[in-house]
């Protein structure tokens, strides 16, 4: 039985996880539950909302990264050019602000939250693009590496584990054909998917 026929994808998109009975769907709905269950999503209301504003940040800068590697291709250095500048000047600074303002060895409370292990996944696809990214954020070198030295996550940062690498050229070419990218179609000026003419 197919998933998009099969009435079990929500609205017949991945990602689906399959967990407690349940087929969870939207990226942000399956990581909340999973942190809410793992104990990962705060002890206050408070600190949930921090959570979540960290969190969206994250995921504004990850998929920047993430859809680099369909830039047109004229533009896939000015697109880099672009997430290195944002990183560095806007959202690296808020996350080193964060460690320092609160003294903590984590982005929010006194204990790991699945926004730590978001952040760092972050940083490693930013270093992925310019390995020396955070030469200016010292505590963020510091919070890099505290979290991967956590046991499950530096097995999970080890060579042939299921971290997946970025993506290459041939790796694109794949992504394109599963979403049926027509000859010519890429992202231009990190936003819109056009087709060249």
């Amino acid at each position: 039985m197919h998933l998009h026929h099969g009435g079990i994808l929500m609205y017949e998109e991945v990602p689906m996880v399959e967990m407690d009975g349940m087929n969870l769907v939207e990226t942000r709905a399956i990581l909340r539950y999973i942190a809410a269950k793992y104990d990962l999503y705060g002890r206050t209301p408070k600190e949930q909302a921090w959570i979540d504003m960290y969190a969206e940040g994250l995921k504004d800068l990850s998929d920047m990264v993430t859809f680099l590697p369909l830039s047109l291709p004229g533009e896939k250095e000015m697109n880099l050019q672009y997430i290195l500048e944002r990183a560095t000047t806007r959202f690296f600074p808020v996350y080193e602000k964060a460690l320092r303002d609160r003294g903590q060895d984590f982005l929010v409370g006194d204990r790991q939250s699945w926004t730590d292990v978001q952040l760092l996944e972050v940083i490693f696809m930013v270093e992925e693009c310019k390995p020396k990214v955070l030469s200016g954020f010292p505590l963020l070198q510091e919070f890099k590496a505290r979290i991967s030295s956590i046991p499950t996550i530096n097995k999970f940062l080890q060579p042939g584990s299921q971290r997946k690498p970025p993506l290459d050229e041939d790796s694109t070419e794949v992504v394109k054909n599963i979403f049926k990218f027509e000859h010519g179609m890429s992202l231009k000026n990190m936003g819109t998917i056009i087709a060249e003419h």
